[in-house]
C-alpha cells in the first residue's frame, strides 16, 4: 500500500510514523509512506498557503493552487483509489471504513488547517471525507495518524499474529471480551476458571457472552 499525506506540518508526523507498527510495515515493504509539504508547491514568494475568506469572517482558508498542483502531480504518477480529506464534518471513522481502506492500493490523505480548505478542492479532488470524532483539532495531522494506524495494522504481515486484528473490538460489531495473562492469581484476584480449563469450546462461548455483555453495557448503540 502507498499512502501520500499532504500537510503544512510534516515534522508533526515524523514520530508516529517512525515507531512501532508503522515502522515495521515500512521495513517489511508493506507500506510506502510519503509525507509532502504543501508549502513546497506554493507559488507565493513566501510559500504562503492561506488567505482571508471571501465574504469576511474569522479565520484563514487554505488556498487552492498549492494543494491542486500537488494532487495533480501525484495523480500524474499513479492512479489513486481514494483522495481523503480529514475534516470534522466528514464521515465518522468506523472499523468498516478501516477494513475497506486496507484493501486499497494507493491513497492520498489531505490534512486541513486554519478554517479549512477552499471548497473547490473538496468539490473537484476529494473522494472521501473522514472525521475521527465530534470535535475540532488544530489540524488534520493527528487525525491522519489515527486513520493510517487503524488501516495499516490490517494489512496482512504487518501484525505478527494476523488473527489478532480480526478479533479486535468492532470487527464483529461487538466490543472485545476481557483478557487476562499470568499470574493466574494476584492479591487474591483470580483469573476466571473457564480460561484455565483448556476447554476451548467453553472458552469461546464465555468470550462471546462477555463481549455481548460488555457491548450492551458500554456501547449499546453499535448493537443497533
Amino acid at each position: 500500500m502507498r499512502i501520500d499525506i499532504l500537510t503544512i506540518l510534516p515534522e508533526l508526523l515524523q514520530g508516529p510514523f517512525s515507531e512501532s507498527i508503522m515502522k515495521r510495515a515500512q521495513e517489511r515493504g508493506l507500506l510506502d509512506l510519503n509525507v509532502h509539504n504543501i508549502r513546497d508547491y506554493s507559488k507565493n514568494k513566501h510559500n504562503k498557503v492561506d488567505n482571508t475568506q471571501y465574504g469576511g469572517g474569522a479565520g484563514m482558508v487554505m488556498t487552492i493552487q498549492p494543494i491542486a498542483d500537488l494532487i495533480k502531480k501525484l495523480q500524474s504518477e499513479r492512479t489513486y483509489d481514494e483522495i481523503i480529506f480529514m475534516t470534522p464534518d466528514g464521515e465518522v471513522l468506523k472499523q468498516e471504513i478501516c477494513n475497506d481502506l486496507s484493501l486499497k492500493g494507493n491513497i492520498i490523505i489531505l490534512c486541513g488547517h486554519y478554517k479549512g480548505i477552499d471548497e473547490r478542492i473538496r468539490e473537484h479532488f476529494i473522494t472521501k471525507e473522514i472525521s475521527i470524532g465530534s470535535y475540532v483539532l488544530t489540524g488534520g495531522e493527528l487525525a491522519a495518524c489515527v486513520v493510517v494506524d487503524s488501516v495499516v495494522r490490517l494489512i496482512p504481515g504487518v501484525i505478527n499474529d494476523e488473527t489478532s486484528a480480526l478479533t479486535d473490538s468492532f470487527q464483529d460489531n461487538l466490543l472485545s471480551p476481557p483478557v487476562y495473562t499470568k499470574p493466574a492469581e494476584y492479591n487474591d484476584w483470580k483469573v476466571p476458571n473457564v480460561l484455565l480449563s483448556g476447554d476451548f469450546a467453553k472458552i469461546d462461548k464465555w468470550r462471546e457472552e462477555k463481549a455481548l455483555e460488555r457491548t450492551k453495557k458500554r456501547r449499546p448503540d453499535i448493537l443497533k
